[in-house]
Parts: C-alpha cells; structure tokens; sequence
C-alpha cells in the first residue's frame, strides 16, 4: 500500500527530518553541559540524502508535511540548500523548521527564499536569569531578535514551544503566555519528557499538563477551542483576560505524559544519522542510510521506510499508555540525537 500505514490503522503523512545533531545551547532537559558525541559529518545525511529522503517520501508514500529538526538544524549552512531542493520537487508541501532562533535574524530571508512557510522556535521562558539557567548559554536577546526578524519576514504563524520545569520557570508561565499574546506568537506548552541525555527526568518533578492549566488560570480564562484537534498534539484554548469574554489568541498545550494523544499519531521520523524511529521512545532503529549509499532504488528505500512504520507500537511506554509506569524503559538517545 502506497502509504506509511501501521497494523493500527494510523498513517504517517508528518515527516520530522533531523539535520543535525549539534546545538548551541545546552538545555538541562536535554543535555548535558559539556555537550555529546557528536555525530561525525561522514556520519550525517548530505543534503543530497535528506532532499532525497523528503522527495520519496511525499512522491511515494504520502508524506504531506515536512519539518526540519536538530539538534539545531540552523546551524547546517546547506539548510537553505536542503529546503530549496525539496521546493523545486514540490512546490506545495508546507516546509517548516523546530529552531531555537539563534542565527535567524541573519539567515530567515533565505529560508523564505528557499521555500521555507513557517517556523517553531523553542523558548522557556522570556527572563533573561532564567534563561540562562535552562540553556547556560546568555543568548536570549538572540532569540529575540530572530523572533522580530521572522515576523518582519512575513512567517506566519509563528509557534513558540516551552518547557516548564519546576522551580525554575514555572513561575513564569503566564508571563510567557502574556507576551506571545502580545507579539502574535502561537505558544505551545510541552511537558517535560524522559529524553534527556542525563536521565535525570522523574514523573514526581513533571509540570503537568493540569498544572499547566491551573497556572495559567490564575491570570486568564481558558476556554476550549472549537476546532476539530485531529491528529495534532495540541489541545488548544482560547485565551481571554480573567473574568473576561474578549478572546486573546490561544495557547496550546501537548500532554505526550499525561494525555498521550498515540492513537492519533501521523509523525514518522528520520534522525541525522538516517535511522528511521517510528515514536520518540523507540528502542528500535531502522537504517535507512545504508540503503540511500548502497544503490537501492527509491521503491526500495520506501520499501524499507514502509516495514518499519508497520511495525509501529501501539502506545509509547511498551504498549502502555501514559509514561512513569513500571514497564517504561527511557530510550538511551536523547532529544537532541533523535529530533523533535
């Protein structure tokens, strides 16, 4: 069947396409200070394997959307290069990149010119301190400035992803919130997941997607939004100010702990290194470097693209649903080596 079609009925059209594994910044949730191994560039998709990786899989299997992933995918100077060569392919496919922003005020005209339509900028927190707690690297006015340059640029919508920690910036979830409202920023609150490098992640210390809730109750009215969620991990809500009626915008927040969203899953995804991993916590990787280099075909490669993605669990956590459960083994990569 032409399709990324698993034994439970879920077909992945979602393609997240990881370029790299390196970062310049050092999130605690997903690193450690002295950073990881690198990956070695032999080691990496050229620019030519991953353009062709994109084209097999909206040619031949369906694939609908594209997204670029890290690492910090910002930092491949072939990146304008990779979307280009996927646009001229196929003009229509929406192509869009997860970024920290740093570098963006420079490169974002570019992107655009390349064929890039939107991108998610992952951002914690807007305090400065705070920032530089999470990411020990004091570059928040980077990400600012790459943020105004990709407004300015016409990107639209602008989706910013945060992580709340506990004791760290929880605190500042309605000001986040606050100022994503103000500059026409999309914000999407994630709970912290067991990817970090360090495997210091606990359930006990997990901001919760209810807690999430309640927070940012305190400041606003959260009422749910009336579009169909289908197979996006975001609930969304608008967001109004306390006591009012006049809608604001909206945030989202994705509960992959709490309130997994499995069954709706469209995502298939390729690290840097060209293994296919059909969820986040995968234990299990497919190769598909090897077939790109060895001289197999393209319907041999899809071929391989499609077995994997029918082996596809059910649920994350060894066909359990919600993680912290006994039975959940946390992958040995992290976030930073799988993409996002």
């Amino acid at each position: 069947m032409p399709m990324l079609q698993d034994r439970w009925g879920r077909v992945a059209d979602d393609l997240r396409l990881s370029l790299i594994d390196k970062c310049n910044l050092r999130c605690t949730y997903c690193m450690p200070a002295e950073g990881l191994d690198w990956l070695k560039r032999a080691e990496l998709l050229t620019a030519e394997e991953a353009v062709r990786i994109a084209d097999i899989g909206v040619r031949l299997l369906g694939v609908r959307e594209v997204r670029f992933t890290g690492g910090e995918p910002l930092v491949r100077a072939d990146l304008p290069e990779i979307i280009g060569g996927i646009r001229e392919r196929h003009p229509h496919v929406p192509l869009s990149i997860t970024t920290n922003g740093i570098g963006l005020e420079k490169k974002v005209d570019r992107l655009i010119a390349a064929g890039l339509d939107r991108i998610n900028v992952s951002l914690d927190t807007v305090c400065a301190p705070t920032f530089a707690r999470i990411t020990r690297r004091d570059r928040l006015p980077h990400v600012l400035r790459g943020l105004e340059a990709a407004a300015a640029a016409g990107l639209s919508p602008i989706k910013i992803n945060a992580v709340l920690m506990r004791g760290i910036n929880d605190d500042g979830a309605a000001e986040l919130l606050e100022w994503s409202l103000a500059h026409g920023f999309q914000l999407r609150f994630i709970e912290q997941m067991p990817l970090d490098a360090d495997h210091g992640w606990t359930r006990e210390n997990m901001i919760t997607a209810q807690e999430i809730r309640e927070n940012l109750e305190r400041s606003f009215s959260l009422l749910p939004h009336g579009a169909p969620r289908g197979s996006s991990p975001a609930r969304l809500w608008e967001v109004a100010r306390r006591g009012g009626t006049q809608v604001l915008g909206t945030v989202g927040i994705i509960a992959s702990v709490t309130e997994p969203f499995c069954a709706a899953c469209t995502r298939t995804r390729i690290t840097a290194d060209g293994k296919i991993r059909s969820c986040l916590f995968s234990h299990e990787e497919t190769d598909l470097m090897s077939a790109l280099r060895d001289g197999s075909t393209d319907a041999q490669v899809a071929r391989l693209w499609q077995e994997t993605m029918w082996a596809k669990p059910k649920a994350h956590g060894r066909d359990r649903v919600g993680l912290g459960v006994p039975g959940f083994v946390q992958p040995d990569r992290s976030m930073s080596a799988i993409g996002g």
